[in-house]
């Protein structure tokens, strides 16, 4: 049986890495090309054989609106940060009332510039990100946060990966 001096020396922080997307403007085009696309399907009678969708134009600009998104992703490592830290970290921001473990303004701020280990930031550079980010990815950044630190599945299970390693003959 290992000594938990051994146990210590192999023991790493558990990380999580999450994609951002920090270009907005990008998902708020695609999402009006989609709606338009969507109408102009719903409307669309053609005259003849020979006409073309007015939609196919349509999902070409998608397609690279969609591309262009991807690339604007951006990668965010988030670490835990140790128990002691963590614990200091939530009786810093305590909930405005006894239903509440944490404050849900300040928190979610502090916990991401206290784990996100690459990019650094700190706690004034993250609540500036969070004014240029939506809601969506700034849950994106909690939730992996917040996992790090309070998740117990020691590997998460991939349906996707599972089916693939199957198809290729290996072990799922």
């Amino acid at each position: 049986m290992a000594s938990i001096e051994d146990i210590l020396a192999q023991a790493k922080p558990r990380e999580r890495t999450v994609m951002v997307c920090i270009r907005g403007d990008l998902a708020g085009e695609a999402e009006r090309l989609a709606e338009e696309i969507s109408k102009v399907s719903e409307d669309w009678e053609p005259s003849n054989l020979a006409e073309v969708h007015p939609g196919r134009e349509l999902a070409a600009k998608l397609k690279e609106v969609r591309e262009q998104a991807r690339a604007a992703e951006v990668p965010f490592t988030l670490r835990y940060i140790g128990d002691k830290a963590y614990s200091d970290l939530v009786a810093a921001h305590p909930g405005e009332n006894d239903n509440e473990i944490f404050n849900s303004v300040t928190f979610p701020r502090a916990l991401i510039a206290a784990s996100c280990v690459d990019p650094e930031m700190s706690e004034e550079q993250a609540v500036a990100l969070f004014e240029k980010l939506n809601q969506g990815e700034i849950k994106k950044l909690f939730d992996a946060a917040w996992d790090v630190h309070n998740s117990s599945d020691l590997i998460p299970f991939s349906l996707a990966a599972s089916a693939l390693l199957a198809a290729l003959g290996g072990e799922s």
